[in-house]
């Protein structure tokens, strides 16, 4: 049965490599990547249009929103088939024993405390990260990887069980879910006022301020449904990983 995995593989690798031919050359000033006039556009423009400092956020999150969405969407549906793949459910399949060196987190009350201490102040500069990832390097991949990885170090430190109880796999799936909603949805919301989908110019009328103004704003807010759905998935993959599927024990 291996067989199969080896030929699909070699396939993809074969169309892979025969695509580099249509690359441009490493450096090449004509290619499409270093086009003067919209990188020229990009950096002389997007402070006046936006209202947002950060040129790597106002690139992503509003000249190419369309194609971040679906990044986002791309890790929602990584995450899924992850979990497809992974999740066990019922009492069948091998049992899953802790080594026996692996101690629970109940066994050591100064990591958990620790912890307890260290995850907040994590979560709380994540979100810091998220909001302020238009003004300052961050915005919500980044903000999304902090968050997740908090509930990460809370299940290392006080067992998965426990963190499950803050974020169960059905919230966290929903709330991936609802990440991606945010961001479509604001899309939509373009669309109602008469813009194309993800023109957050459009949005001026129910925003405050003026243009530029609202795409500031409309990047804070589709930034956090990307933190919503990168967080979620980050964990979900994190807690199936960590105990084959079954949800249960854990690193």
């Amino acid at each position: 049965m291996k067989i199969l995995p080896l030929i699909a593989v070699a396939v993809v690798g074969a169309l892979l490599l025969a695509a580099t031919g249509d690359f441009p050359a490493f450096g090449d000033s004509e290619s499409p990547a270093n086009e003067d006039r919209l990188s020229s556009h990009f950096i002389e423009g997007s402070v006046h249009e936006t209202k947002v400092p950060n040129l790597v956020t106002a690139v992503l999150a509003d000249y190419r929103g369309f194609d971040t969405m679906f990044e986002t969407v791309v890790i929602f549906v990584a995450g899924i088939a992850i979990i497809g793949v992974l999740r066990q459910f019922g009492s069948e399949g091998e049992p899953i024993t802790a080594p026996a060196t692996a101690r629970s987190g109940d066994d050591d009350l100064i990591i958990r405390m620790t912890a307890k201490i260290v995850v907040p102040v994590l979560q709380l500069f994540a979100l810091y990260v998220v909001a302020h990832g238009h003004h300052s390097p961050g915005g919500g991949f980044q903000g999304g990887v902090m968050l997740g990885a908090s509930f990460i170090l809370f299940a290392l430190a006080c067992g998965l069980k426990e963190a499950k109880r803050r974020l169960s796999e059905r919230r966290a799936i929903a709330l991936a879910a609802v990440g991606i909603l945010i961001y479509a949805g604001w899309g939509g919301a373009c669309v109602l006022f008469g813009g194309n989908f993800l023109d957050y110019a459009a949005l001026d009328p129910a925003i405050p301020g003026d243009a530029p103004m609202a795409r500031s704003h409309s990047m804070l807010v589709v930034e956090t449904g990307v933190a919503f759905t990168v967080t979620a998935i980050m964990f979900a993959i994190y807690a199936n990983l960590s105990t084959r599927g079954r949800l249960a024990d854990g690193l």
